[in-house]
């Protein structure tokens, strides 16, 4: 599937880092080091531009490497960006580590997912199914 991109930013576009790969890389577009304080959060622009085709959106992810080692991750994460949005990719990162962390310029910040979905019709009725769950919540299938 081809998506236009447009790429404000010095760095190539995003690519699969291997032939499996579900997801790219997303790269900081900063002009100068970002210190990320324990708890604090901001947004992190990208310079990239996408058009998704209709039925699809692509999920922002954190990246499991700067999640373990320094506990950032992507505060709303999976991030759902729409097929017609045309602003620019930012990505909401939240340090939940006890140290300040440095977003350098260029540095991959998340991942990003193109996915299909599907749009519903709903359908109000009195009751719904009966299932052998039922209304069991959560923790209510097991451990």
């Amino acid at each position: 599937m081809k998506v236009k991109i447009v790429n404000h930013s010095p760095y190539p576009c995003p690519a699969y880092a291997t032939e499996q790969s579900a997801g790219v890389d997303l790269r900081a577009n900063l002009d100068a080091p970002v210190i990320l304080q324990p708890l604090q959060r901001t947004l992190v622009p990208t310079g990239l531009y996408i058009a998704l085709p209709k039925g699809y959106e692509a999920q922002v992810r954190p990246r499991s490497g700067l999640a373990i080692k320094h506990g950032i991750t992507v505060l709303n994460s999976p991030g759902t960006v729409d097929a017609d949005y045309r602003g620019e990719l930012r990505t909401i990162l939240v340090n939940l580590s006890n140290e300040p962390f440095e977003i350098v310029p260029g540095e991959r910040i998340a991942q990003m997912v193109i996915a299909r979905h599907e749009q519903v019709e709903w359908e109000e009725v009195d009751q719904l199914d009966e299932t052998e769950r039922g209304a069991g919540g959560f923790g209510s299938t097991g451990k």
